[in-house]
């Protein structure tokens, strides 16, 4: 059996996405992120979000210092995995290739993505042969 999903409201995917980047940090240092990437959030509005993803699991709090030092403790590779298969459920009934194909047929990709794509390709069929 899998990982459940992670409960993950859009605002606080704003967070992780904040503490991913600048690793572990107080709410201030959150706050000043988002706020330099357009939020125009309260800190206690940051407060919440931290300690309702606290609550679920999603960071974690160090008290032993004046501030509380949060870190993420899901990886934001947990959460792109995590959607893509919730997404292959939703809109296409479990089944990745369909996703794909349209990814392919309407997202344009560059030389570096094409080789890279070519070289998992060659992979998967080396390995179904």
């Amino acid at each position: 059996m899998g990982k459940k999903p992670l409960d993950l409201s859009p605002a606080e995917l704003d967070v992780l996405r904040a503490m991913w980047d600048i690793g572990p940090a107080t709410v201030r240092q959150v706050l000043d992120a988002l706020t330099e990437r357009g939020k125009d959030w309260a800190y206690t509005t940051v407060l919440t979000f931290m300690t309702r993803m606290e609550q679920k699991g999603l960071v974690r709090s160090d008290k032993t210092g004046m501030a509380y030092v949060y870190r993420a403790t899901v990886t934001r590779n947990r959460v792109r995995k995590d959607r893509i298969k919730s997404l292959v459920e939703e809109l296409y009934d479990g089944a990745a290739g369909p996703m794909v194909l349209q990814l392919l047929k309407s997202q344009q990709l560059n030389r570096d993505d094409i080789e890279a794509l070519q070289k998992l390709i060659d992979e998967l069929d080396d390995k179904a042969s």
